[in-house]
């Protein structure tokens, strides 16, 4: 278990003094030090990856990739690094980005937010249409812009802010076709590329060089990428200038973070990072990466989810990340004080979830078809299914734990409702109510690629039913409640909605739907999650 040794908290931030940056990462035995607080990873759990942090009036700001999924790019608060509140979306109006029947996975990814002046920015992809664009707010609470284009190709997009100059980085070909890490500078009033693009480092030798962003810290600017692949190759690489815009070298025990080489290790896939300064003075790294299902069952459903790993500068300048360049589940640390709590919500209902910031639809909704109240949602169905690259009547949570149960009543007037744990349009399973030809049943359907099948079906004798889904790490588990009894569906294996299976780099949603021309009321939705080992401090 990683021993993370720090400093006492400084009274204002130094953000460009190396040598005042932690010392050192030794293994220590657990409780060895009264004051040492536990970490748990991930600190946002569930389809939160890709994520990019900044600070600003002593909070932090945090925004993740979104995919097909709308409101794009979840936003996040925090006091302390450790327990994230989601406070909004940065694109939360259709004409922002455009999300209409794009392939699942597409969309929106990687995105980088800053501060700069008084004002966010938040900048990113939309892979399907090719475009990279920021959009900017004076109100962190409140909407953002209209985007802005930059012209500049590639992925992973960045700002860099630096004497008056602004620099846009992402990862593509440059003027003169070499790949790589590309710049230009750029006038952000307008998006105008005021530059050439050039490549300023071609990576220290992993496929798919990406996730770029640049940071002074004393006399370096230090480029912090992803290399590997994001996958269980993936890797945090790093490279020095004493210039921003070229000069780039390698350090020299690249990669600076990786679990590539943990085999059996529920955590893998660490990558994807950026790098912030806490009140403290410490440096920490918030990246991606998953846990999957067993030890050597190397599936993983729930998603990229977001981590915290500490970080070290060292006497000559070069960066150490977590515990020799890995990233554990949980580690100790006196870098914080154990004052802190790390909190982790169990329960999710709808009276205690928020409609526009837990809950997200596929794709651009029609509106018309969801009435949101404080504990009931009525959804309209329509001809459009969840097999389709479309926007059904759905609205979906992240599943955020192996273990849970969820159970919804449903009441439709025609068609099908029910609850469906989704990975895309061709990897869903669903449990709902229909209305046939002789009357209602519960049914349980399983679609793995094109394997569609509807394994059982059950008569009712109304319109309406409590529906559930137990989950645990290698098995979903269906059920519908008659007359008070649970009644047994059938089950399905987790590893079929794996991103090993079906592809993509999205998570499990678990979503309500309805769709064949009706209206469907849900009632009583509830979805609790239980503790794994390890898990106990923390708080629900």
């Amino acid at each position: 278990m990683g021993r993370i040794v720090g400093k006492e908290k400084s009274t204002e931030h130094n953000k460009s003094v190396v040598n005042q940056v932690f010392i050192g990462i030794n293994v220590g035995n657990e409780g060895e030090n009264e004051h040492s607080m536990r970490i748990e990873n991930p600190v946002i759990r569930g389809f939160y990856p890709d994520p990019s942090v900044c600070e600003a009036q002593g909070k932090y700001y945090l925004v993740c990739s979104s995919m097909q999924y709308f409101p794009g790019v979840p936003l996040f608060e925090s006091d302390d690094l450790l327990t994230w509140k989601q406070i909004g979306h940065c694109l939360t109006r259709p004409e922002q980005i455009e999300l209409n029947h794009i392939n699942s996975s597409g969309g929106v990814f990687a995105p980088t937010i800053r501060y700069h002046e008084g004002r966010f920015y938040m900048v990113t992809t939309n892979d399907t249409l090719h475009r990279n664009f920021y959009v900017w707010t004076d109100n962190i609470y409140g909407e953002w812009s209209d985007p802005v284009f930059v012209d500049q190709g590639g992925i992973d997009p960045t700002l860099y802010f630096d004497q008056g100059h602004t620099y846009f980085i992402s990862n593509g070909s440059d003027d003169e076709g070499v790949a790589g890490i590309v710049q230009c500078e750029i006038d952000i009033t307008t998006g105008e590329r005021l530059s050439p693009r050039h490549t300023i480092w071609t990576g220290s030798g992993g496929r798919y060089l990406e996730g770029p962003h640049i940071y002074r810290v004393g006399n370096w600017y230090y480029l912090l990428c992803a290399e590997g692949g994001t996958e269980y190759g993936h890797m945090v690489t790093l490279a020095r200038s004493n210039r921003p815009n070229g000069g780039y070298a390698s350090c020299p025990f690249n990669p600076v973070l990786t679990n590539r080489n943990l085999g059996g290790y529920e955590v893998q896939g660490v990558g994807h990072g950026d790098l912030i300064q806490d009140g403290y003075g410490n440096w920490w790294l918030l990246h991606l990466g998953f846990r999957q299902i067993e030890k050597y069952l190397t599936y993983h459903h729930l998603g990229r989810e977001t981590f915290l790993t500490p970080v070290t500068f060292t006497e000559d300048g070069w960066m150490e990340a977590g515990e020799k360049g890995t990233v554990r589940k949980v580690f100790d640390t006196d870098r914080l004080p154990d004052t802190q709590a790390q909190q982790k919500k169990m329960l999710y209902t709808f009276a205690n979830t928020t409609w526009d910031l837990d809950w997200c639809y596929l794709r651009i909704p029609h509106q018309d078809n969801y009435s949101l109240g404080q504990d009931k949602l009525i959804l309209t169905g329509t001809n459009v299914t969840l097999d389709d690259v479309d926007s059904p009547t759905f609205i979906g949570l992240r599943q955020k734990e192996f273990t849970a149960e969820i159970r919804c009543q449903i009441k439709a007037a025609a068609g099908e409702a029910g609850i469906t744990m989704l990975m895309d349009e061709n990897h869903h399973y669903d449990v709902a109510v229909r209305k046939t030809a002789t009357g209602w049943e519960a049914l349980e359907r399983l679609n793995i690629g094109d394997i569609k099948s509807v394994e059982k079906q059950i008569p009712l004798g109304a319109d309406e039913a409590t529906l559930i889904v137990r989950a645990d790490k290698l098995r979903y588990t269906f059920a519908v409640l008659i007359h008070g009894e649970e009644v047994m569906l059938g089950t399905a294996q987790t590893r079929y909605l794996s991103s090993e299976v079906a592809g993509g780099f999205t998570g499990v949603m678990i979503g309500l739907y309805a769709c064949g021309f009706n209206r469907a009321e849900f009632t009583n939705f509830r979805c609790e999650y239980q503790s794994e080992s390890g898990d106990e401090k923390m708080m629900a």
